[in-house]
This record gives C-alpha cells, structure tokens and sequence, in this order.
C-alpha cells in the first residue's frame, strides 16, 4: 500500500515520522542537560532521514518518504525532531520530580 502523495499532508508526515519521533523522544528522554536536547534532535533528525531514505529505496512504502524527487521538508523535520526531543526530556524531568 502506497501514500498517496497530497502535498498538505506529506509535511505533517515528515514530523510524525515514526523513526524520527521513537529516536527523539528517547535521545531526549536520555539527555541529562536541557543543551543536549538540540543534540538529540539533531542526532534523531539524521538518522531519521538516512532511514527513510533506505527505506524508499527499498521501495518499502513510507509515510514521509525521501527522494531525489520529492521534497524532504527539512524544516519540518527539524522542528518536529525538536519539539519531540523536548517532549522527551520534559517527561523524564516530570517522571523523576522529588515529593
């Protein structure tokens, strides 16, 4: 089963990738300073899109493919690879408050 390709949702595909968000959330999750969530993200947001490459490659269907052709909406992905990384820490703060 292919996506069909619909330039208004392929954005918001690009930061739910499923990749990007599981390795965000845990790198962020894993950050022991608030300045190391930006490391996280970036970590999350290249490995993500090496990953979706292969994987389109592949010719396995992906939510947010990438492409020679098709656009890979880099700014989405980092923002999205950032809010999630901050996602992350945010809970691991919250989840290990004293009292």
């Amino acid at each position: 089963m292919t996506v069909p390709y619909y330039p208004w949702t392929v954005w918001i595909w690009a930061a739910f990738d499923p990749i990007l968000v599981c390795l965000a959330l845990y790198l962020g999750w894993t950050a022991s300073q608030f300045g190391k969530v930006f490391i996280a993200a970036i970590m999350a947001l290249a490995v993500s899109v090496l990953a979706s490459w292969a994987i389109s490659a592949v010719g396995i269907p992906w939510p947010a493919p990438v492409s020679h052709d098709g656009p890979t909406f880099f700014p989405v992905r980092t923002l999205g690879a950032l809010l999630w990384a901050m996602l992350g820490f945010a809970a691991r703060r919250v989840a290990h408050r004293p009292g």
